[in-house]
């Protein structure tokens, strides 16, 4: 139980930080996800604090940015846009540092969102996040020492900053964040011949 309070935790974390460093006075305070222990909540905030700082990395690439754009103005099924695509950043093998660009991902849609004024999609953001995480990666991270033995991959992905983000987890992102708006495109064109 402790691993998957702690990644839904964090993930909220990824969340909320994003937004409250984009639009702090528009941003209503996310429901705490479950009850936690001292060092779980310590845990998660580390986490979400190292996820931060690799997602970072990639923040200010045009192309990252013009991605973020194209997924928020996509209508259609986001639910299944979103898994899809997820599923893809994951096609060649679960990493912390691919979880970690997930998270990040879900945190800057969230803001894009809430620039938009769509703030209504920032809990289903939450919610989808959350449920491709139990469903998809908690058995893995499990298997993997949970989120403890993440710190010291993570730690160097944060210090190796962009350069390293670029070359291995920057094509994720972009193959992520493209899927997406091309599966939301692909399902509005479907809804409208219905």
């Amino acid at each position: 139980m402790s691993e998957e309070r702690i990644g839904e935790a964090a993930i909220q974390n990824v969340i909320q930080g994003e937004l409250q460093d984009a639009a702090p006075a528009e941003v209503l305070p996310l429901t705490p996800l479950g009850v936690m222990t001292e060092q779980d909540r310590k845990t998660a905030t580390q986490l979400g604090n190292m996820i931060r700082i690799v997602g970072d990395g990639v923040k200010g690439h045009k192309e990252f940015q013009d991605a973020i754009d194209a997924v928020s103005r996509c209508g259609g099924s986001r639910w299944e846009s979103f898994k899809a695509v997820a599923e893809k950043v994951f096609q060649q093998g679960i990493t912390w540092e691919r979880i970690a660009v997930l998270f990040y991902v879900a945190g800057r849609l969230a803001v894009r969102m809430v620039e938009l004024s769509l703030p209504q999609f920032v809990k289903d953001i939450l919610r989808w996040t959350v449920d491709f995480f139990r469903t998809n990666l908690l058995s893995w991270i499990r298997e993997h020492g949970g989120w403890i033995n993440s710190f010291s991959e993570l730690a160097m992905a944060s210090v190796n900053g962009a350069s390293s983000m670029t070359s291995r987890s920057y094509g994720f992102i972009l193959i992520f964040v493209m899927g997406m708006a091309l599966g939301s495109f692909i399902t509005l064109r479907a809804t409208r011949r219905l």
